[in-house]
């Protein structure tokens, strides 16, 4: 999928912030449709179906969040994206409990931004046709054969490493949430110190900095996302060698 085959609805109640969105998006070649309210957005989406929602949560009348859990409710899939001022981490989390794909804070940069599209756009469509081996940067993880490496030598997890980083592939470019992660690797409220203790493992074992780490990023107070590092990273990490 091209840039120009890309639909992007953006829910916001402020002009400026849409205009810019309609520009800087638009020069990129995506297809911009906008919505000043839930009402709006919950209208336009009965008559068109967009590729991807950036979606403010400070939406007057019904708050971006409960317009999140609406869509989410009725089975709505397509990748959203929160843009907002809030950087209290209960309102981060709760949306990304709630389904959404990624967090922007405002103000943002438009190069961040369309990086954060184009991932969560990635990840819908690794969905849909899932590769059994991953590839970021030196790092492969092969999810059938339980099989990772970091610059093709065999790194040997511990069952609780792997399940940790396989729920990152699976996610890849996605904030995981600490609670998410907990649920999913341990099933029950284990304390969160038991999870950053395992990560740090793990990125002892296949980062090569574990205090500057390249593929699995903290998202302070929020959780963990694995970083997907484009061709052109790789190229000049590679020269720089």
């Amino acid at each position: 999928m091209t840039n120009q085959t890309v639909s992007i609805l953006v829910v916001d109640d402020e002009p400026p912030i849409r205009k810019l969105l309609r520009v800087g998006l638009g020069s990129q070649g995506y297809t911009v449709s906008e919505a000043s309210n839930a009402k709006a957005a919950i209208d336009l989406m009965q008559t068109e179906r967009p590729d991807l929602v950036l979606l403010d949560l400070g939406l007057p009348g019904m708050a971006g969040l409960e317009l999140l859990g609406k869509w989410r409710s009725e089975g709505l899939d397509i990748p959203v994206v929160i843009l907002s001022s809030r950087t209290d981490e209960s309102g981060i989390v709760a949306a990304l409990e709630l389904g959404a794909d990624d967090y922007v804070t405002k103000p943002f940069g438009m190069n961040e931004l369309v990086a954060r599209i184009r991932v969560a756009l990635r990840h819908k469509f690794q969905q849909q046709g899932e590769k059994p081996v991953f590839h970021t940067g030196d790092l492969s993880v092969d999810l059938v054969k339980r099989i990772v490496k970091v610059e093709g030598k065999e790194v040997k997890l511990s069952p609780k490493e792997y399940d940790i980083l396989r729920m990152l592939v699976q996610h890849a470019g996605k904030v995981l949430t600490h609670q998410f992660l907990m649920k999913q690797i341990w099933d029950d409220s284990t304390d969160v110190q038991y999870l950053r203790v395992y990560v740090r493992q793990l990125r002892q074992k296949i980062e090569k900095t574990p205090d500057q780490p390249r593929y699995i990023i903290t998202e302070t107070g929020v959780g963990y996302r694995l970083r997907e590092i484009d061709t052109n990273e790789q190229r000049n990490c590679g020269k720089s060698v």
